[in-house]
């Protein structure tokens, strides 16, 4: 028998075995409000599935270990020869597996499928957001490979294909295949224009021979990567090109892919970011010479896409742990969850995470409608969002931590690995700076994308006067572009606030909707999170967060 100072009270239950998805009520909303009706019932049957798989322990379990057993390089077999090749922990194998058979590779080839795969994501992304790396990497490089008909013919049926295939084969013996990508090198970063792996042509049409380093190599053990080099001028224009590299080549014999070692992570850790050097390695040109960041653009946007759905998914994530937590946690006479200050704080993490929710969706809502008014919309829309959505990870998931106290701050409750996760989409992808200068580059080149936003935001004109102000006042800021660089930060941060805030408006329950307005957008609010005006009606807004499916 257990000694009576042994009984433990007033802890929380575990948060598993729960559907979450449906526990996701602005999810939820979102999903019916972007798709076609005659799409609904089957696509919530199969987010529905995969909230289960993502609630259940073992699932939680795989994620936990992926996350405690970090890959491992091996350079070379026990006789000297390279092998380069990275062991993941089983976990790791199982969640791949489980998120490819779950879509998130096939958005492309189906009806409404950004949208559902957009749900999807956000749903895995709570899990063990590592594996989310090559699930967006095969996902965005179907667009790039879209640019060469006979490559794309080749290579999309793998890549969405619904199977995970694991090991080192010629991929056309595969069921299914993973792309990662390599851009960025240790002199450039950002500056891909910088980059100095060279491309030297081959006899063969379209083949090219590379040498030199990526700094940056996401998802080593893929089947082939979207690369950028320096073409030589074989054609007469030369210059930064996208290039294919195969893992392995058709004959069976290993490409030349020499991983220097795995990047030690703050987070991200079950996920391989690996050094590479390209010494006489193969690869196939996609798209013209000197088109290499025309090419692969639109992989790149469709990656901050997925910056915005996993940043949204840590958040959501965060914050269910703390509105369960202080629902079952009692102090000073009461639950937590009706003391009026901590409510304070869990409804204004509740709209954080249901603003990044709504705004996520409707961008994939935009790849599902496409013509030119959606794409010239996203221009504008996703660096905007991929800038301000990733930079609220981290404080969220900061205050969601500090409403368990020091249960939080333990390894057990998983917030630590939530919290170590929380900055990568806000570098990943470009940086802050370089999200906020893409958005003021689009500002100048391409008044499509103002427009669209203007036409998107004024959706929602009339209906709130907080909004109604603020969306005045962006004018005002708009019609003034001189000197836009050292500001850039703070009118990328009002155009998303504003896009979100119209957003709620139109779609959220009012209590959400008036929230949002009077904090974000009315001023009423003050320099950290649980300030919100104490007259709104913060029950609800808590209450429409809890994850209870």
């Amino acid at each position: 028998m257990a000694a009576s100072t042994h009984t433990v009270t007033n802890q929380a239950p575990p948060l598993v075995a729960y559907d979450l998805f449906n526990a996701d009520r602005a999810l939820v909303e979102a999903v019916d409000r972007h798709l076609d009706p005659a799409l609904l019932d089957e696509a919530r049957s199969e987010l529905s599935a995969l909230g289960r798989t993502s609630g259940s322990a073992q699932v939680q379990k795989w994620g936990a270990l992926a996350n405690e057993n970090p890959p491992k390089l091996l350079t070379h077999d026990r006789y000297g020869e390279r092998l380069d090749e990275v062991e993941f922990h089983p976990s790791w194998h199982r969640l791949l597996g489980k998120g490819v058979s779950a879509g998130l590779t096939a958005a492309w080839t189906r009806p409404g499928g950004h949208v559902r795969r957009a749900a999807g994501f956000l749903v895995w992304s709570q899990v063990e957001a590592g594996n989310g790396c090559p699930l967006s990497m095969t996902h965005a490089a179907v667009p790039a490979l879209r640019t060469d008909p006979a490559l794309a013919a080749e290579w999309e049926p793998r890549l969405t294909s619904l199977v995970y295939d694991e090991g080192l084969r010629p991929a056309a013996q595969k069921a299914g295949a993973l792309f990662g990508m390599g851009m960025t090198e240790k002199q450039g970063g950002s500056d891909v224009r910088a980059n100095t792996t060279a491309a030297r042509p081959l006899a063969e049409d379209g083949t090219y021979e590379l040498t030199g380093h990526k700094w940056f190599c996401s998802a080593p053990m893929s089947d082939g990567f979207l690369v950028l080099a320096q073409a030589g001028p074989s054609e007469g224009r030369g210059g930064l090109t996208c290039f294919l590299v195969p893992r392995v080549l058709a004959d069976g014999t290993r490409n030349v892919f020499r991983i220097q070692r795995l990047k030690d992570k703050l987070g991200n850790r079950s996920n391989a970011s690996a050094e590479v050097e390209f010494d006489g390695t193969w690869a196939r040109r996609v798209g013209d010479e000197g088109r290499g960041v025309p090419t692969i653009i639109e992989m790149v946007a469709a990656t901050r896409l997925d910056c915005v759905l996993g940043s949204a998914g840590l958040m959501r994530q965060a914050v269910a742990q703390a509105v369960h937590h202080c629902t079952y946690r009692e102090a000073f006479g009461g639950r937590l969850v009706d003391k009026p200050l901590m409510r304070n704080v869990l409804a204004d993490l509740a709209l954080e995470s249901e603003a990044a929710t709504a705004l996520a969706l409707r961008l994939a809502a935009a790849y599902d409608h496409g013509g030119e008014q959606e794409r010239a919309f996203l221009r504008l829309a996703v660096p905007a969002a991929k800038y301000w959505v990733t930079k609220r990870c981290t404080p969220v998931v900061v205050e969601a931590l500090e409403c368990l106290g020091g249960n939080g701050y333990v390894e057990e409750s998983g917030m630590p690995r939530l919290l170590r996760e929380s900055p990568l989409n806000s570098i990943w992808e470009g940086a802050g700076n370089v999200q906020a200068l893409d958005v003021v580059r689009a500002l100048h080149r391409e008044p499509a994308a103002l427009n669209a936003y203007l036409q998107e935001v004024g959706l929602a004109r009339g209906a709130d006067h907080r909004l109604d102000g603020a969306i005045k006042s962006l004018l005002t800021e708009l019609a003034d572009l001189g000197g836009v660089e050292g500001r850039a930060r703070r009118l990328v941060e009002r155009i998303a606030v504003v896009l979100q805030g119209s957003l709620l408006v139109r779609f959220a329950p009012p209590e959400v909707a008036d929230a949002f307005c009077a904090s974000r957008l009315g001023g009423d609010w003050g320099s950290s999170l649980g300030t919100l005006p104490h007259t709104l009606d913060l029950a609800a807004v808590v209450e429409r967060a809890r994850p209870v499916s």
